[in-house]
């Protein structure tokens, strides 16, 4: 028996679509900002020479790398209370695991975009008198800068992506609000088949700017 597609019923819904998309599009944009700024630091702290800095910050990035993302949801959300002894709501457990996720990549991005460059642009400038930290902000970190974009970019479209898993602990976005819609509805077809036109409509526009910026960058 033929399925009769009927996406009609979507615009009595289309309020918790634009709901869904905008807290989506906010806990991309708020965790991308916090992951960059925690990423960062991670990241600086990777440069130091010293193991007793390096070690906690190693296994730190490990940690969020090697476990899948909706296992940390699940943990922070449902057992770290239990050990902490408080309670957690959900969009802040989403906020920091996001954010922490999304930092452990950063500090890498960052950490291999510095090392990248030549050993001889740090002897040049430190010849030149310049001390450390003038180093990294005036000679180092503009010619890595260039080289970190395309990755920070990407691992930025991987993260709204990544936001879909935030709805297993009930925190309204995107896929969340069509959960609710389906079971409203019992139409899963036109339902998430709408869901993944908005994702797509959403990422699409920002992988072809990655590319963009990596076709201008190759010809400078």
């Amino acid at each position: 028996m033929a399925y009769h597609w009927s996406f009609g019923f979507l615009l009595h819904y289309q309020r918790l679509l634009w709901v869904g998309t905008l807290y989506t599009l906010a806990y991309t944009i708020g965790t991308v900002a916090l992951g960059l700024l925690i990423g960062l630091s991670i990241g600086l702290g990777r440069l130091s020479p010293s193991r007793l800095m390096n070690a906690p910050l190693v296994a730190l990035i490990e940690l969020f790398r090697c476990t899948p993302l909706l296992v940390q949801l699940i943990w922070c959300y449902y057992a770290l209370p239990v050990l902490l002894h408080v309670q957690i709501p959900a969009s802040l457990a989403a906020t920091l695991v996001l954010a922490l996720y999304a930092s452990a990549f950063y500090a890498e991005i960052f950490r291999a975009g510095v090392r990248s460059i030549d050993p001889g642009q740090w002897d040049a400038a430190r010849a030149l008198g310049l001390r450390r930290r003038a180093v990294m902000r005036h000679v180092i970190l503009p010619q890595a800068v260039r080289r970190m974009m395309p990755p920070f970019m990407n691992q930025s479209i991987t993260q709204l992506k990544n936001t879909s898993l935030v709805s297993t602990i009930a925190v309204p976005d995107l896929l969340y609000q069509g959960t609710m819609i389906t079971a409203d509805t019992y139409r899963p077809l036109e339902v998430y088949t709408v869901i993944a036109v908005i994702y797509f409509c959403l990422l699409f526009p920002a992988t072809r700017l990655v590319q963009a910026y990596e076709k201008h960058a190759s010809e400078i």
